[in-house]
Formats: structure tokens, C-alpha cells, sequence
């Protein structure tokens, strides 16, 4: 594994600076012996450290020794290490009865309950008894570190060191530096997460540090969604699984957290942030979490559990082809165009430009930002830089997005105005039926809805890079490993067009005037400096030359 190293200064200004190996800490204490502890503590028996466990209730404690000891015998038996290395490691594992055992520790990582005022309490404690240079590393996964480090002696030994739920399973490490964390105390912190085998991203202190921001909008975006009534909870969550290939849909994941806590965790992001608009809650999250309506753990949420199975299980999309040479005109030379032209001479259509159709009438005109005005028959327009009703205000035309790669997609969206015409309906349902895509039919907005919530993703991934939080490659990797979404949002925004995603924000602020749709001022300049991403060959990342 290999950690993008930096100094503590660079850390804080997101500057990368000299790659080094870090040092591992040989005796490790874990405060708190909940799900998080124990599955931390676990980790460092297994990397070899002496691990010493704490928790304030004896029967805790006692609970999460056998946890962990249960967690290393089914790794044993699925292969994920030997039963020799599971029993070594339980040798290495010490329950004690006060923090004074932690005097010969390297390193402490408290896993308590998310206090600001108990994590204090408990660094200013364990600052009392162990070593000047041991090194104290939250798990909050919410509070700022340099407010943690604040009231303890030596605050340069204070990291943030926040592990993913099940943090033996999940492969990111998220090492957050605080304004006065050193260096000494982050490489420590940095050596010892890769060697309990996780891939280190590094964070500059700020709200929800590089994931939890960066995931932000997939829930947000969502209710917005739901709450202006273009798609149902059902819908959304189906788009997200079949058009975006996300394992859940942001409400199962709200159900299976809690929305309780979700809601909870939207009103600490609004208010550290002084009220940035991009993370201001819902009314809709607010009246589901009032309402009891709490998710799995309640019986119902966004889903009513009592129901099996609780949503509506995911159609087959039928097979590709069918196109039989029949003339499809695609006007645009962006992305999207070019997917649909291929997934289209694949499935047996005969595809031209308006140019090239020769003023024959085709089956079907798709409009992907280019000019079809002139094209007889009837239209599909893409939905990117406005809803249809902003961009076939008085014509009979379909509507439709699709976010890149399309040809991984099993679900194309569509939408239909009052004026759509019946033929241009049911046109652009068979166009993609024959490219082996379902036909969600949702309400219109600038890219209906999986195009809005990916455009937001990239644009706060590109304010967290502007912000310095982290590099490009760890908000990727942090995305991909701890949220298990399919791709990093830097990368997707590269992929699909950072002029796409741009245009959607602009249609998106045109038609609301909400600040939250603000575009990031580095997307922005990436576009007008022709950094377009992968088409182009640059955007947030390299990608050589520029695709033919």
C-alpha cells in the first residue's frame, strides 16, 4: 500500500511534498470497545502491535474482547488469514481496567462516543499518563481535530485517524491533520494505518475531512429531487442502482444508518460550515426524522419494512437490438453523443449527423447540444444545459439524460412536456429499449436526476480541491473505498465532460437561483481553459492524448 505522504505544513495546505515510508507504532492502545474499537483493535493485532483495549463499562469491554476474538476466527475461516496468524494475534490483544495502562503506548486512538466535550475530557486524561511523544488520534468522523487538540497539552500529537464501518473490512484509512497536528505524529499514524493494510488518504482539518463531504450531495441531492417532486423515493433509489451502478440508492442507505442520524449529521455539517448552502438540510429529511420514521432499526423509513421486500425489485433491461437500418440523426460532438452513436451501430441502427442524413426524414433526431433544427421527424433532446421545457419550449420533443459510461448503464432517463408529441414518446423509448436500456420516465429538470446528483458530486469534489482539503487522487480513492461508490467524482466528472456537469449547475442555478447550485470557480476554469477531461485529454486528472 503507499499513502500520498506529506509534510504537516504541506498536509494543512494541501501541497504534496517528499514520499516517505512511515513508522509503525509497536504498541497500540484503542479507547472504547464498541463496534469501531474493536474492529480498530483487531487491526492492530493483526499488523502485529501490542494492543491494549479500554472501555468505561467493564461488560463493554467485555464484549468487545469477544467480538474481536470472534472477528479474527471468521477471517481464519474465510481465508482471509491463517487460524496461526488469528491466534498470534489474540495473544497480542490486553484488556485493562484504566488508562494508566497505556503508558508504554506509541500511539492511542480513541473510538468513543462523538463528543466534543468527552473526547476532551478523554485526551486531556490520557495526556496526564502516557509519554510527550505518544501520539492521540481521534476516529470522529464529524468534529474538527484542531478542536479535539485545543484544550490537550502538546496538541502537535493530536491526528485524526477515522477508519470506515466495518473498519476490518473497509480497505480507507482517512489521516486528517489538525492546524498544529506535526509531522512526526502524522507519519506515525500515516505508517502504522498502511500496516494494517489500508490505503492512507491524508485530509486537511475541515467538515467531514475529504469523504463525508465529498459524499454530501448523493443524499442531499436526492431529497431535493424527491421534495420538487420529479421522481419517487422508488425511482431515485432505481436510477442510482441501474443508471449510476451504485450498490444502494441514497434512501436504503438512509434507512440502513438511521435518517435520525443522517439528519443529525446535515444540521453539524450546516452549522460548522456557517451555513453553506450546498449542505443545508432538508425539509424533508427534517419532517422524516420528526416523524419517528427512523429507517431498518425503526421498521420504517423511506421504505416500510413490514413490506417484503420493501422496494420494488429492479426490472431486467431487455435485450440490445432491433435498430433494423433504420436512419437515427445525433447531433453533438460531446460525450454523451458519441456513447449513443456506437451503442446505436451496435444495436443495427444506421446512424448520420444532420449534415450527413441528406434531408432524409429520420426514425428518430437525438439532440445532444448540437444543431437538429432542421432535422425532419420526430426529436429526443438531451437535458444538460437546460429541463426540456427551457430547451423545446413550444416543440413536441422528448427528453432524456444519460450520465457516462452509458454502455455500463442498464437505465436511461427520460421525460415528456405537454407538447411532447405522441410519436417522439414512444421513438425515444424504443431507441434506447434497442440499446439494451430500461426507461425510467421522471419528471423535467436539468438532468432529470441522476445527472444532477453526479454534477453535484463533481462540483464539491472540485471545491474540496480548490479548498486544498485533498488531492484529486485521495478524494477518488476516498470515494471508491470508503462510500463504495463506482467512481471517484473527479474522475467521473472527467469521463462524462466537465462541460457536461457544468452545464447541468448553470441550468440547474438558471431555473432555482438557489446558491447550492453554484458552480465551483475551479470547474468552471478547468472548462473555459478547455480542460474537459478525458475527450480532451486533461481535466482534474492527466490522461495523455486526447481520445480520436
Amino acid at each position: 500500500m503507499h499513502s500520498d505522504e506529506r509534510s504537516a505544513e504541506g498536509l494543512r495546505a494541501g501541497i504534496a511534498g517528499p514520499v516517505s515510508s512511515g513508522p509503525v507504532a509497536s504498541a497500540i492502545g484503542v479507547v472504547g470497545a464498541g463496534t469501531m474499537g474493536s474492529g480498530i483493535a483487531q487491526l492492530a493485532a493483526l499488523a502485529g502491535a501490542r494492543t491494549l483495549v479500554y472501555d468505561a463499562v467493564p461488560e463493554g469491554l467485555e464484549r468487545g474482547i469477544a467480538r474481536l476474538e470472534q472477528g479474527l476466527t471468521k477471517g481464519a475461516e474465510r481465508g482471509r488469514w491463517s487460524q496461526q496468524d488469528a491466534d498470534a494475534a489474540a495473544g497480542r490483544v490486553e484488556a485493562v481496567d484504566g488508562l494508566d495502562a497505556f503508558a508504554s503506548c506509541a500511539l492511542v486512538i480513541e473510538a468513543i462516543a462523538e463528543s466534543l466535550d468527552a473526547k476532551r475530557e478523554l485526551f486531556g486524561a490520557l495526556a496526564a499518563v502516557v509519554d510527550p511523544g505518544c501520539v492521540l488520534a481521534t476516529n470522529t468522523s464529524s468534529l474538527l481535530v484542531t478542536d479535539l487538540a485545543a484544550a490537550v497539552p502538546g496538541p502537535e500529537r493530536v491526528v485524526g485517524m477515522h477508519f470506515f464501518n466495518p473498519a476490518p473490512l473497509m480497505q480507507l484509512l482517512e489521516v486528517v491533520a489538525g492546524e498544529r497536528s506535526g509531522e512526526p505524529a502524522l507519519a506515525l499514524a500515516r505508517g502504522t494505518g498502511e500496516a494494517m493494510g489500508k490505503r492512507v488518504i491524508v485530509a486537511r482539518d475541515a467538515p467531514g475531512f475529504l469523504v463525508n463531504r465529498c459524499g454530501r450531495p448523493f443524499g442531499l441531492e436526492a431529497q431535493r429531487v424527491v421534495s420538487e417532486g420529479i421522481a419517487t423515493v422508488e425511482q431515485v433509489d432505481r436510477i442510482c442502482r441501474l443508471g449510476g451502478g451504485f450498490r444502494m440508492g441514497p434512501f436504503e442507505l438512509s434507512d440502513l444508518v438511521g435518517v435520525d442520524v443522517g439528519f443529525e449529521v446535515s444540521k453539524s455539517f450546516y452549522a460548522q460550515s456557517y451555513g453553506e448552502p450546498r449542505w443545508r438540510p432538508t425539509l424533508l429529511a427534517h419532517r422524516m426524522a420528526a416523524s419517528g420514521r427512523a429507517g431498518r432499526k425503526a421498521g420504517r423509513g423511506w421504505y416500510d419494512y413490514a413490506e417484503d421486500p420493501p422496494w420494488p425489485p429492479d426490472p431486467d433491461p431487455p435485450a440490445a437490438g432491433g435498430g433494423e437500418d433504420n436512419l437515427l440523426v445525433i447531433a453533438g460532438d460531446n460525450v454523451v453523443a458519441l456513447e449513443l452513436a456506437d451503442l446505436a451501430r451496435g444495436a443495427g441502427w444506421r446512424v448520420a449527423t444532420p449534415e450527413d442524413a441528406k434531408g432524409d426524414v429520420p426514425f428518430l433526431t437525438v439532440d445532444c447540444g448540437g444543431d437538429a433544427s432542421l432535422q425532419g421527424g420526430p426529436h429526443a433532446v438531451l437535458c444538460a444545459e437546460g429541463s426540456l421545457a427551457a430547451l423545446d419550449p413550444e416543440g413536441g420533443a422528448a427528453g432524456f439524460h444519460a450520465v457516462p459510461p452509458i454502455g455500463a448503464a442498464r437505465l436511461v432517463e427520460a421525460t415528456r412536456g405537454p407538447n411532447t408529441s405522441l410519436l417522439a414518446f414512444e421513438r425515444t423509448e424504443h431507441l434506447f429499449e434497442t440499446l439494451g436500456k430500461h426507461v425510467e420516465w421522471v419528471g423535467d429538470a436539468p438532468g432529470l436526476v441522476l445527472g444532477r446528483m453526479v454534477a453535484q458530486l463533481v462540483n464539491e469534489a472540485a471545491f474540496t480541491l480548490r479548498d486544498r482539503v485533498g488531492s484529486a487522487e485521495d478524494i477518488d480513492a476516498g470515494m471508491e473505498l470508503g462510500l463504495n461508490h463506482p467512481r471517484g467524482p473527479l474522475a467521473w466528472g472527467d469521463l462524462m465532460g466537465l462541460d457536461h456537469a457544468l452545464a447541468i449547475l448553470d441550468a440547474l442555478w438558471e431555473e432555482h437561483h438557489d446558491p447550492a447550485y453554484r458552480a465551483c470557480p475551479l470547474l468552471r476554469h478547468h472548462v473555459w481553459d478547455g480542460r474537459l477531461g478525458q475527450l480532451t485529454g486533461a481535466g482534474f486528472h492527466e490522461h495523455g492524448s486526447p481520445e480520436a
